[in-house]
C-alpha cells in the first residue's frame, strides 16, 4: 500500500506533495528528523490530505500530476477546504 500525501505549513503558506508507504513516519521525518531540504525550511507541517494506492507506480503518477499546473490548482482547493474547516 502506498500513499500520496499533502502537507501544509501555516507559518509560510507553503504546500508539499510526496508519496510513501508509511505516512506517519514520513510526516515525522519532515517535521523532526530531516536535516536538509525544502521541508526543513518551512516547519512545522500539517498533514491535510492522504490518498491510498495499490501500487508504487500509481502513487508516483498521482504525485507527479499534483505537481503539474492543473494538479497545483487541485492542491489549492484542498488547502482552501482545510483552512475553512
Amino acid at each position: 500500500m502506498y500513499f500520496v500525501y499533502i502537507l501544509y505549513s501555516m507559518l509560510s503558506c507553503k504546500t508539499y506533495v510526496g508519496y510513501t508507504n508509511d505516512v506517519e513516519r514520513r510526516v515525522r521525518e519532515h517535521n523532526i528528523t530531516e536535516s536538509s531540504g525544502f521541508t526543513l525550511r518551512y516547519r512545522p507541517w500539517t498533514l491535510i490530505r492522504t490518498e491510498r494506492f495499490g501500487s508504487k507506480s500509481e502513487a508516483i503518477g498521482r504525485e507527479k500530476f499534483l505537481k503539474t499546473g492543473r494538479g497545483r490548482e487541485e492542491v489549492k482547493l484542498y488547502v482552501k477546504d482545510y483552512l475553512s474547516s
